[in-house]
């Protein structure tokens, strides 16, 4: 601390240097300590008014690692600058939460806080103190003497006691005592703060004052003595005689009255007195003072020049300590680098061995691939001359097949007219389907598509199959030409029964009746193809578009290019998994051949359940079976059925659906058995269709020999030919110009004379005459 005698216009005026006082506060987790919360009460009540500066000082440990959220801790060396920046200005702002307990106690008095960091709180404050030029530390503390009692490791206050630069003023406040190195302790009495700017007390000593109420006692009788030397004995003599009349009063101030405006300066008023009288009587002193501020100075600047030295050394060891480092990491680079090419080497190495050992295969290589190339070419040439000689063996078996009447390509080209547009009634994924007549015939014609070759399998196995089945139910194969791919069927003249179930058909609804006939034809029919000997028949596509009806509205099974013959059928209670290509229509395929590749017959009849439901409800197969479900279960069944039809037997079609509800069950041994469950329960049906429909042919539609075999309409002049067959007389007339053979038996006729039928002409017109009074 700095003290200054200066002459003023002949005066002697004293200047008090700024009083800068420090608190050390410590705490832990926001909590401050009880020493150091009396500390902080002593110092604001005692030195904070006469302080130009009060600061409260906390010293936190050393950053030195991260805590992760893990509870690990990471090393800062290991972190970026800029993350351990952020970690530590976060921990400053953490210990700036111990300062809060004290605003209230400074209430608006401008007061600093500070945080240093440090492993040692003591080497912090004492540092900290000597740069900043502190002029008076306070510290607590919770022990009642810190001279008397022995600890084994030495507290902060001891510490901060014992290497305390001569500059500061140090207080340390207990629970009873104060302990200072000030001449004269803090009170807030009258003339206790006299000496507040001054150094150590006089001799050096160190004074221990007992706490009594705010005030403390005299000193202790124990002192710690210091080796005092003369220039501070000086020193307390000339705080003593020249510096006691510029103590301020209990305000903190000095009064009014006492000072005097000269210059920039202020000067109380009696110094000039004071001055004189220490002058006049201490002449010889003079040259001692001066002497001692001339040492004063040239140990300002020996400590100057120390700090200044050891800045530059810190300063170097840092330099020292970056080169260090970057020599470890260029030595470690080196070496990463050796380490790599030698890994290169060895990688090099074994490329290289790679590379021979790919040379040799690839001549192993060309080497079997030259004689592959020749097998491959010999077995080319063996497999043309087999398919060669198989060609012409089959062409021997296609001219020699006495199963079917074979057409040549000339005969097909002429029937339908070159394939055109006009004759074609249909069109399929296996080609397209015409109609013209063959032999005076009406016949349909399928063509295969010429780049289907994948379906010449099923023109095979529909020949095949086709070729030895006679049956009322299953379309008749008249013949066929292998030379384009052409089967030849029998003329169905109302389509098929998707044509009158679609959403989109144009044609007059079937009625009940002809429906439940249907269902129990088609039944007849798939029976026979299962019954078949040797192997029995799978249709495997079973649908209403491969269901045709004739023109009295009698159905076929028809395309049966997907069948299969089987002949050997697995028990029901045996699941085989087959890897078979899985064939048929999506809706109508059998679930358990979908899932395991296995056809039985019982899975067309999964097919033919769908087929019962859709002529009960004429709607899309997709989703029918739960619909039907839910109707049953609910009663709501006649919601469901077709509503184009108004006189359903509800209790006949509500046994149709059940039935077709347990053809269609998931697995094969759940469906009941066609021959001994359905057909009966569909016969009985179709009988009872059938006496419906002979009563309404009975009351309103005609009998069938009232119809001209040649137009197809109820006679009004009806006449017999030589056939014997009864034709209406201008039909049978035109067609005897033309013909000498029977339009129905295709037979020669022994002549053209033709005979009125008056019998049949009566009943004819009874029929018209019923007709018309029923109508009226």
């Amino acid at each position: 601390m700095e003290l200054s005698i200066v002459n003023v216009d002949s005066d002697c005026t004293l200047l008090r240097p700024p009083l800068t006082v420090a608190v050390a506060v410590k705490g832990n987790g926001g909590r401050v300590g009880n020493g150091s919360r009396r500390a902080v009460w002593w110092a604001a009540k005692n030195l904070m008014p006469y302080a130009d500066r009060f600061i409260l000082i906390h010293v936190m440990p050393r950053i030195t690692s991260i805590p992760t959220p893990s509870r690990d801790a990471i090393p800062i060396e290991r972190l970026d600058a800029h993350a351990v920046e952020v970690s530590m200005q976060d921990r400053k702002l953490v210990c700036q939460e111990i300062f809060a307990p004290f605003k209230i106690l400074f209430n608006r008095k401008k007061v600093e806080t500070l945080v240093l960091e440090g492993d040692n709180p003591a080497s912090a404050l004492l540092k900290y103190v000597t740069d900043s030029g502190v002029s008076s530390l306070v510290l607590g503390s919770c022990e009642s003497s810190l001279i008397m009692r022995k600890q084994k490791d030495p507290t902060v206050p001891s510490v901060v006691l014992k290497n305390i630069p001569e500059t500061c003023n140090i207080y340390i406040v207990s629970r009873r005592r104060l302990i200072t190195t000030s001449a004269n302790p803090w009170s807030t009495g009258e003339n206790s703060a006299r000496n507040w700017w001054c150094s150590r007390g006089g001799n050096g000593s160190l004074r221990c004052y007992k706490l009594c109420g705010s005030h403390y006692s005299s000193p202790v009788d124990h002192e710690v003595a210091d080796t005092a030397s003369s220039m501070s004995d000086v020193s307390h003599l000339y705080s003593l005689t020249v510096a006691g009349p510029m103590y301020p009063d209990n305000s903190g101030s000095l009064p009014e009255s006492n000072h005097r405006n000269s210059g920039n300066r202020i000067v109380p008023i009696g110094a000039v007195n004071e001055c004189s009288f220490v002058a006049s009587a201490n002449t010889k002193q003079s040259n001692v003072h001066a002497e001692v501020e001339k040492l004063r100075l040239e140990l300002m600047n020996a400590v100057r020049m120390y700090k200044q030295a050891s800045e530059d050394l810190v300063v170097i060891q840092n330099k020292v300590r970056i080169l260090s480092l970057e020599c470890l990491k260029e030595a470690k680079q080196v070496n990463d680098a050796l380490r790599r090419e030698e890994i290169y080497r060895k990688i090099a190495k074994e490329e290289q061995t790679k590379h021979l050992e790919a040379l040799k295969e690839i001549e192993r290589a060309r080497n079997s691939l030259a004689k592959e190339a020749c097998e491959k070419k010999r077995a080319e040439r063996t497999a043309a001359q087999e398919s060669l000689e198989k060609k012409k063996i089959m062409d021997a078996l296609w001219s020699n097949d006495r199963r079917y009447r074979r057409y040549t390509r000339d005969e097909i080209e002429i029937a339908t007219d070159s394939l055109s547009k006009t004759k074609m009634i249909g069109e399929g994924s296996y080609g397209k389907v015409y109609r013209c007549d063959l032999d005076k015939t009406p016949v349909a014609v399928k063509v295969l598509h010429s780049d289907a070759s994948e379906k010449k399998n099923e023109f095979m196995t529909e020949i095949q199959v086709l070729s030895q089945l006679h049956h009322p139910h299953i379309v008749l194969l008249l013949g066929a030409c292998p030379e384009t791919g052409s089967l030849v069927y029998e003329y169905m003249e109302n389509g098929s029964l998707e044509d009158f179930l679609s959403d989109q058909s144009s044609r007059d609804p079937l009625p009940w009746f002809v429906r439940f006939r249907i269902a129990f034809e088609v039944a007849c029919g798939l029976a026979f193809l299962h019954n078949s000997i040797p192997d029995p028949i799978i249709h495997r596509d079973l649908k209403p578009g491969n269901i045709f009806l004739d023109r009295n509205y009698v159905s076929k099974i028809g395309d049966v290019g997907l069948a299969k013959l089987v002949s050997y059928v697995p028990p029901e209670d045996i699941t085989e998994y087959r890897a078979s290509i899985v064939a048929g229509t999506l809706c109508y395929m059998d679930p358990e051949y979908q899932r395991t590749g296995t056809v039985r017959p019982k899975s067309d009849l999964y097919a033919f359940g769908i087929i019962l439901l859709r002529l009960l409800a004429a709607q899309p197969p997709n989703g029918l079976l739960l619909k039907f479900k839910n109707a049953i279960s609910d009663g709501s069944l006649p919601d469901i059925l077709d509503k184009s039809i108004q006189d359903w037997p509800l209790v006949e079609a509500q046994e149709m659906a059940q039935m077709a509800l347990k053809c269609s069950e998931l697995r094969c041994r759940d469906r009941p058995d066609l021959e001994t469950e359905v057909l009966p329960l569909l016969k009985r049906l179709a009988d009872k269709a059938d006496a419906t429909l002979r009563l309404r042919r009975n009351s309103i539609h005609p009998p069938n020999h009232y119809f001209c075999p040649i137009l197809q309409e109820v006679m009004e002049d009806p006449y017999i030919a030589a056939d014997g067959f009864t034709y209406e007389h201008r039909a049978i007339k035109a067609w005897l110009r033309g013909h000498s053979y029977s339009p129905v038996t295709r037979l020669r006729l022994p002549h053209i004379y033709v005979i009125q039928n008056h019998t049949l002409r009566s009943a004819i017109q009874d029929w018209r005459s019923r007709i018309t009074s029923s109508s009226g």
